[in-house]
């Protein structure tokens, strides 16, 4: 168990923590929340012992051990793969350190072999002789293929660092693990792997992550990091969104009688903990929501932008066509031979094993780069607009929002003034004297809500989005999934956010170096498709 007791940490006057008094229990599994900047990071790293709090204590159960998914990469470039793995349970690689040294003593020693004799046991206690088939194993089956195993760290793939920094977490079975933003340069297979992994893990996990699909797989509770304080909800994430919505509804509601708003809850509750679905994980979080009282579930207080794609006009029948459009980087064949056509109703999800041959596809249809050979062509009706996943070519000026805003403004908009400025950047969130900021000291969240504030004065009815989750938080993810799952123009898009590609695609197009793979399908079930999955191998080979 962990206990945290009045905790405080603060830099300067800005406080992060007051008074924060939690526990964490085995076999539960904890989404830490919270908006960007709220210090969920800094929470794990005090947990961690990174970190000194100003004031309190954080107390673990003697013998427990704790594993943390390091971010530095370069921090262990010269060692290879394996021992990286292996490091992960520093008290087992320690113990094999010294009793390596002790066999390699020319003049070995009685009191050397009695030393010898207790780190062997130690050894043994600990799994260590079958440690180099276990971490090898581990790193398998997140995707490090056994050819890297005994390479060094600085000689493989960034890809790949990332993955074995993981596997080091996880390795040896840790008591407790602290996980931030796990899921970051994985595919989709290895989260899937991830999710399956933790679902069934025993021991306490508290983990960090934007990815909504993710935490829902994996989470038992959530603990909301917010107005300086920690709170421990039953639930996963999307279980604590709709109930904290529901129960500020219910707040506001005057009419309702006190007994009405109840049984809605509890319908809610049960309806809820019914459709849990995810082997242990999913036993464990069921018997907590029986357990749970209306008492247990709060409001959100939490702020939402408002991102709100309103169309100057419908699509015609003619909205974008594509033909034998192909596109190579440095004799890379990103793909080739695309031809589709985009109709009316469709919001397309665009996958491909090469993340590069999405974002150079987006770019090609908005005429910032050229295809190597083939063609498109947009309606006469289209009016886009687009999100790219890389935005500092808008940022290069030192002007403030309002001014930076005021250029994107389009020809058909007359009545051009500061309140009619001021709603577009109030609707991201950017109020009073934050529309006066320069855009040189903006944030990458920041730059992502300023980017979709243009988006919206476009009036488009066809909106591209490259990686749209990349730099916002949990409340922009999903005030931005809810406004494209009920926008009625056309949406293409990609990202890394299950549930965003999930909510909002009905079509999915592969692009890939041998043409495309199109279903009218969602992504669960494309993922699913064995006839998929084999047509898959043949387009990659």
């Amino acid at each position: 168990m962990i206990s945290v007791r009045d905790l405080k940490l603060a830099y300067g006057k800005r406080v992060l923590f007051e008074d924060v008094n939690i526990n964490f229990t085995k076999g539960n599994c904890y989404g830490v929340i919270g908006a960007n900047g709220a210090g969920k990071s800094t929470f794990l790293k005090i947990l961690s012992g990174e970190i000194e709090p100003n004031k309190g204590s954080i107390d673990i159960t003697p013998g427990e051990r704790m594993a943390i998914l390091k971010q530095n990469q370069f921090e262990f470039d010269e060692q290879t793969v394996l021992n990286t793995v292996m490091m992960g349970h520093s008290r087992m690689w320690k113990v094999a350190q010294e009793r390596e040294a002790i066999y390699a003593l020319a003049d070995f020693t009685e009191e050397d072999g009695l030393r010898a004799g207790e780190l062997e046991g130690e050894f043994g206690e600990m799994g260590g002789y079958t440690a180099e088939s276990d971490a090898a194993m581990l790193l398998s089956e997140l995707g490090v293929k056994e050819e890297f195993h005994q390479a060094l760290m600085k000689d493989i793939p960034s890809t790949f660092k990332v993955r074995v920094l993981l596997a080091q977490a996880l390795f040896g079975n840790p008591d407790i693990l602290l996980l931030d933003e796990p899921t970051n340069g994985l595919d989709i297979e290895t989260i899937a792997w991830l999710e399956n992994f933790l679902a069934d893990y025993e021991n306490i996990v508290l983990v960090v992550s934007h990815d909504r699909h993710f935490l829902d797989a994996v989470c038992t509770h959530v603990a909301d990091v917010d107005r300086q304080k920690v709170k421990v909800f039953t639930g996963n994430y999307t279980f604590w969104y709709q109930s904290s919505q529901l129960m500020a509804r219910q707040v506001n509601d005057k009419n309702k009688k006190v007994e009405e708003k109840r049984q809605a809850l509890m319908d809610f509750i049960a309806r809820f903990s019914a459709n849990a679905s995810k082997s242990k994980q999913a036993t464990s979080r069921k018997k907590a929501l029986e357990k749970l009282t209306l008492e247990e579930i709060e409001p959100s207080y939490r702020k939402y932008p408002g991102i709100i794609f309103q169309q100057l006009r419908e699509v015609g029948n003619q909205i974008l066509n594509v033909e034998k459009l192909t596109s190579s980087v440095d004799g890379r064949v990103l793909f080739k031979d695309v031809t589709f056509t985009v109709n009316k109703g469709d919001k397309i999800a665009l996958l491909s094993r090469d993340p590069l041959a999405v974002t150079n596809f987006f770019d090609i249809i908005n005429a910032e780069m050229t295809a190597d050979s083939g063609s498109y062509e947009w309606g006469s009706t289209v009016t886009h607009a687009y999100l790219p996943q890389e935005n500092s070519q808008y940022f290069g000026g030192d002007v403030n929002l309002m001014d930076w805003l005021r250029q994107f403004v389009p020809p058909h908009v007359t009545d051009v003034d500061e309140p009619f400025l001021r709603g577009f950047l109030g609707k991201m969130l950017f109020s009073g004297d934050d529309v006066l900021k320069k855009t040189n000291v903006l944030s990458g969240g920041e730059k992502v809500r300023c980017m979709l504030s243009r988006m919206m004065l476009q009036n488009p009815n066809v909106i591209l989005l490259d990686q749209p989750t990349n730099h916002l938080d949990l409340e922009s993810i999903q005030s931005f999934n809810e406004q494209c799952t009920d926008y009625k123009g056309i949406v293409l898009l990609t990202s890394h956010d299950h549930t965003f590609m999930q909510t909002v695609a009905n079509r999915i197009i592969e692009l890939t170096p041998r043409g495309i793979i199109d279903r009218l399908m969602t992504f669960d079930e494309y993922l699913a498709d064995e006839r998929v999955k084999g047509l898959k191998e043949e387009m990659y080979k």
